[in-house]
């Protein structure tokens, strides 16, 4: 009988160490990590990858955070960003400059900030956070980042240099024709008004002549009336140089 009860007694005993084993880490694994899902960016942006953490303890120096990557082709992560107490940015590799920490370990945040996103980055993201004795529970979390190019958009700055480089220009050269047209016209006016002294026009003769208008024109009948001194007179008039157009001539 005693050793029945002996053995009853160590089966009490292994009983209680299996529920102290399965119920003791959900008693001490009460940190969790959380991160979005995805993320979306265009090429060249700065983009934080949020990490935020919940911890029954108070983070301390022994609070260590790991970000890894994955490229989307697939393969092993690869640990490029360490934090314990201070900042480790990778110091070679595709996101050697690239990486800054964003997070506050009080506040529960350990985010980072990637600097001139490219298309290079597309792939998983995991945040791990281990701050002791809390080393159980959900101490990972994955983002999927992607990178698109940045689509093409005119800016106001971009609007302001082509009114200043296309239509002031056009507007400057169209003010000039206008004016040098102005000025055209304004000069013709000016010489169809001045006429010299000297300038003769249809129907003036020159000299103390009457107008041609008025100059009586000579006709057979005259002729005939005339004396013979004065026909031949008439006729020295008729044979002189174009400057004395003026005079009438004969219709016979």
């Amino acid at each position: 009988m005693r050793v029945l009860h002996q053995g009853a007694g160590a089966v009490n005993v292994v009983l209680l160490l299996c529920l102290f084993a399965c119920f003791a880490p959900s008693l001490v694994s009460s940190i969790t990590v959380s991160s979005p899902a995805e993320l979306h960016a265009s090429k060249g942006d700065t983009v934080i990858l949020p990490c935020s953490f919940i911890s029954t303890s108070r983070p301390t120096s022994k609070m260590t955070v790991d970000w890894s990557y994955r490229h989307q082709s697939g393969g092993p992560p690869q640990i490029f960003f360490h934090f314990s107490s201070q900042a480790f940015p990778p110091p070679e590799g595709q996101f050697m400059g690239r990486i800054r920490w964003h997070g506050s370990p009080a506040r529960g945040d350990a985010s980072i900030a990637l600097i001139n996103a490219t298309l290079n980055d597309n792939g998983t993201y995991t945040c791990s956070v281990r701050n002791p004795p809390d080393v159980y529970g959900s101490p990972l979390s994955q983002t999927v980042l992607t990178v698109t190019p940045k689509s093409a958009s005119i800016r106001f700055t971009d609007v302001a240099i082509l009114l200043a480089f296309i239509l002031l220009p056009s507007a400057l050269i169209t003010l000039i024709l206008i004016g040098r047209m102005l000025c055209s016209k304004q000069r013709l006016d000016q010489s169809k008004a001045y006429r010299s002294p000297i300038e003769v026009t249809d129907g003036e003769e020159y000299g103390d002549h009457l107008p041609a208008a008025k100059v009586k024109k000579t006709t057979c009948c005259d002729l005939y009336m005339m004396d013979p001194e004065d026909i031949e007179e008439h006729y020295k008039l008729k044979t002189r140089s174009p400057i004395d157009e003026g005079f009438a001539e004969s219709q016979c």
